[in-house]
């Protein structure tokens, strides 16, 4: 069993983590639900920046908000001093709420929309990524309605492709993301957007995809985007003042992952990024990247409570729980695998292999297959670890389950931040049928 953060075995064979007894938080909020390691996301953040710090260079590190968002998690990124990464109009309205610094919030996403766009403007976020000739156009029309330039940096896909699902590679040529790096269509988005006055052209960003565990990605993606900044020094004179690699820094999910520390990320894309400027003699930009997963992914744990059970003889036992799909799909999404232990029977000999079963009507809500624990008993806490990044963010109301309630933790007390469902919450926005329907 591996711990992450301040997770530890207490006295009393519990599961605790932030100093407070995960059995209590069963008790006290109920299941499902979602806790999360205060304390770790804060020692990542700082990782992070303090990398940046060491190397002597200028950057930001942003949140990926489309990992977990909520007001309390954007206020905790906000006193790391760290930016915001949104890629809607709720994740934008949810920052803003917060109390967010809105000039340390880039606006991202393939399909904004005009209003999502004003909403930006009208609130001077401190960046909008720009990811098609469309969204060109309409900050084209938006940019006169404005006294002041409107900071944009061009999302390219510099054809790198990472080694991870097919669904969560990004940065490959054939994306729905971004202007293509090698068929010319950055070169067009860039002739364009420095012809509009109202606009100014900060930088390029590029994302090569998600859960990746090597730099060798990231090293490639620099080489491939500095051999066209050579190009554009000389075609346009342009040189941009913020490159921005993205994000998709992998985490351990189970004892096959063999992630790399902060630190080592940031130092290989810096000395990726410096090699290239000195050979072309410019200015070092200031360097963006954008962790999500890796800043709260293994600091979340989802804990449930076991129901039924069943026994397929000579095949497998089934073991339900009161969640599933409806708070982790991505086991049902991409296969994701996951780890767990009986919050509440910790330190018992794990001699028995169950399948982990969801409660929702599909055969294909299985949370974890052939995981070993002690022999299981109905109400038995059980807590999935690594459920930090894509929980809550993706959960929904399939089968109309209420979502479940989210809690930080740290330094021994417990702060509930999201509010679980409740049954009338999934029907505050239905309204009855008419009771007459007039006949033409």
């Amino acid at each position: 069993m591996f711990l992450h953060g301040t997770s530890e075995i207490n006295e009393h064979g519990h599961l605790e983590i932030g100093g407070v007894d995960t059995v209590t938080l069963a008790k006290d909020y109920g299941t499902p639900l979602y806790i999360y390691d205060v304390a770790l996301i804060r020692e990542r953040a700082r990782s992070f920046k303090q990398a940046f710090e060491k190397m002597g260079v200028r950057a930001q590190v942003a949140y990926a908000s489309k990992a977990f968002s909520s007001i309390a998690m954007f206020q905790l990124v906000a006193e790391e001093g760290l930016s915001l990464d949104v890629v809607s109009g709720g994740e934008l309205y949810t920052a803003i709420a917060s109390g967010f610094p809105s000039s340390r919030i880039h606006l991202h996403g393939n399909n904004k929309s005009y209003h999502e766009l004003k909403m930006a403007l009208d609130h001077e976020v401190g960046c909008i990524v720009v990811d098609n000739f469309y969204e060109i156009e309409l900050l084209k029309g938006l940019s006169t309605q404005y006294k002041r330039k409107i900071p944009v940096l061009l999302r390219v896909t510099p054809g790198v492709e990472a080694h991870t699902h097919d669904y969560i590679t990004t940065g490959q040529e054939d994306s729905k993301f971004g202007f293509g790096l090698l068929n010319g269509q950055i070169e067009q988005a860039i002739e364009t957007i420095l012809n509009i006055e109202g606009i100014h052209l900060l930088g390029i960003h590029c994302h090569i995809g998600s859960q990746i565990f090597d730099t060798a990605g990231f090293v490639l993606a620099a080489e491939r985007v500095f051999e066209k900044i050579k190009e554009w020094k000389e075609s346009y004179s342009f040189i941009p003042e913020v490159v921005n690699l993205g994000g998709g820094f992998g985490i351990r999910y189970t004892e096959d992952d063999e992630p790399l520390p902060a630190t080592y990320y940031v130092e290989q894309i810096v000395e990726a990024v410096k090699k290239h400027v000195n050979e072309m003699g410019i200015n070092m930009p200031e360097i963006w990247i954008e962790p999500g997963r890796s800043l709260v992914g293994d600091a979340g744990t989802t804990l449930y409570t076991v129901g039924s059970k069943k026994t397929v003889p000579n095949i497998r036992e089934y073991v339900a729980i009161d969640g599933g799909m409806s708070d982790n799909i991505r086991p049902a999404l991409y296969q994701a695998k996951y780890e767990g232990v009986l919050a509440n029977r910790v330190t018992e000999k794990h001699d028995k292999e169950v399948s982990i079963a969801g409660k929702c009507c599909e055969s294909g809500d299985m949370l974890i297959w052939d995981l070993p624990l002690p022999e299981v008993k109905a109400e038995d806490i059980l807590a999935v670890f690594c459920t930090g990044a894509y929980g809550y963010s993706m959960a929904n109301n399939y089968n109309r389950i209420p979502r479940p309630a989210v809690v930080f933790v740290e330094n021994g007390e417990a702060q509930l931040v999201v509010k679980r469902e409740s049954f009338e919450d999934l029907i505050v926005n239905d309204l009855p049928l008419k009771t007459k329907i007039t006949q033409k």
